[in-house]
């Protein structure tokens, strides 16, 4: 089966972040915050986004290899090779990053989160809020 997809991003990752050397693996290990700026075509998408949300952001990886389906975890030689949907390797056939974040500011069409290992200019594509058991939305 053969379909065509089209996916429009909905903004973009603001971050110190220029180059993936410099980006830690996750999150959390040491990611500074980031903003994510997002198009005036999806304003009303934003406006309940409330510091202390924490939430997924789906981003596009623009800078990441597409013909990687097996890789090293976490680029260490020493450990067997694994196939990258076992994996959180940037490198795969649709380079889809998921970042849990947590939101620190709000400031109209620009989201501050903590933990973003986005580099500077990725294409945000989604996000999505992280559902706890007594939180519905």
């Amino acid at each position: 089966m053969t379909a065509q997809l089209v996916v429009e991003p909905v903004g973009w990752v603001e971050s110190p972040l220029t180059d993936r050397d410099q980006a830690p693996p996750q999150g959390d290990e040491g990611a500074p915050d980031g903003w994510l700026v997002f198009h005036e075509r999806v304003a009303d998408a934003v406006r309940d986004l409330r510091p202390g949300d924490e939430v997924f952001v789906l981003t596009w990886l623009d800078r990441a290899r597409r013909d990687v389906l097996v890789v090293h975890p976490r680029g260490d030689p020493s450990r067997p090779e694994t196939g990258v949907f076992s994996t959180r390797s940037p490198d795969r056939p649709n380079p889809i990053g998921l970042h849990r974040v947590t939101v620190r500011e709000v400031d109209g069409l620009r989201v501050r989160v903590s933990d973003l290992e986005a580099l500077d200019g990725t294409p945000v594509l989604d996000v999505k809020p992280v559902l706890l058991p007594d939180r519905e939305r």
